[in-house]
């Protein structure tokens, strides 16, 4: 199926697109901040032989529109997104429970997602994020919490410096090394993988960005997890400076039917490092609680 454009209740654009089986179990899949569907590369092939496939670029993002409303751009209003898209493509049998795949800020979104409406999903697949406030532990610190204000307030007072900048500086040689030094594991990643990242963050407005990271370093799912009754599948990359393996183990104690994954040297970007790892595991979860 090509790409939709589809209309959410408060008038935004957003670009959705479902794949796979014409019927059976589906699987939506929810991106980190400021993605496109670039690390689904190797996992959505795989599921499109036993699902049905939705994903979609959330607002502001890749095909989706900005909306006039800079404060719809939020954790929660991604959340409230998934079940327009999910409306919007399963028209045909909206009864049938969905299972919510997200990465990075993705999680977020779908524990978000699940709260809303629990007894719509089906299972969850948490693959290396945070459940809240990812900016107090990145790199096993609270320095980019504190930061985030200052850091915010001049991208506000100086924009079209930054929007120049941002287009120029993002996708270089020197920001894939500078990710390889500092969070991707560059001896287990293609380089062709991460350069659509890379790509997709130039085109986007670092206005739209910064505002979804005050977002993010707010967030928390902590209240509701142990309300969250469906099977959940927490992956962490051992090697994840950006959600460190502590606050996936957190997450998976807290989660009452849980089961932790992790990734020997993964790092943020695990499902492109070790893909058939994930793969493994996921049939095996599938099977388990009989997804697919």
């Amino acid at each position: 199926m090509p790409a939709l454009t589809l209309r959410t209740p408060d008038g935004v654009q957003l670009s959705a697109r479902k794949t796979g089986l014409l019927h059976g179990p589906v699987v939506v899949l929810c991106d980190g901040i400021g993605c496109d569907g670039y690390i689904w590369r190797y996992l959505r092939p795989w599921l499109e032989e036993r699902s049905q496939v939705i994903h979609f670029h959330y607002r502001g993002h890749g095909l989706s529109a900005i909306p006039e409303d800079a404060s719809t751009l939020t954790v929660h209003q991604c959340a409230l997104d998934v079940w327009t898209v999910i409306d919007a493509l399963t028209a045909d049998h909206r009864d049938q429970p969905v299972i919510l795949m997200g990465h990075s800020m993705g999680v977020q979104v779908i524990l978000d997602a699940a709260a809303q409406h629990a007894s719509r999903v089906r299972a969850l697949v948490l693959i290396c994020g945070a459940f809240e406030r990812p900016l107090d532990t990145f790199q096993d610190s609270d320095t980019a919490a504190k930061l985030l204000p200052i850091l915010s307030g001049a991208a506000f007072r100086w924009s079209q410096g930054l929007r120049d900048l941002w287009r120029r500086a993002v996708p270089t040689e020197f920001s894939y090394w500078m990710a390889v030094a500092t969070e991707i594991n560059g001896k287990m990643i293609r380089r062709d993988d991460f350069l659509p990242y890379l790509r997709h963050m130039a085109r986007m407005d670092p206005l739209v960005f910064v505002r979804f990271l005050e977002s993010v370093a707010q967030h928390s799912a902590r209240t509701f997890l142990p309300d969250l009754p469906m099977p959940a599948l927490v992956v962490a990359g051992r090697r994840d400076h950006f959600t460190p393996e502590r606050c996936s183990r957190e997450m998976a104690k807290l989660l009452p039917m849980a089961e932790l994954c992790i990734v020997p040297g993964g790092s943020h970007t695990a499902p492109l490092e070790l893909p058939e790892l994930l793969e493994l595991r996921l049939a095996d979860f599938g099977r388990c609680h009989q997804l697919w």
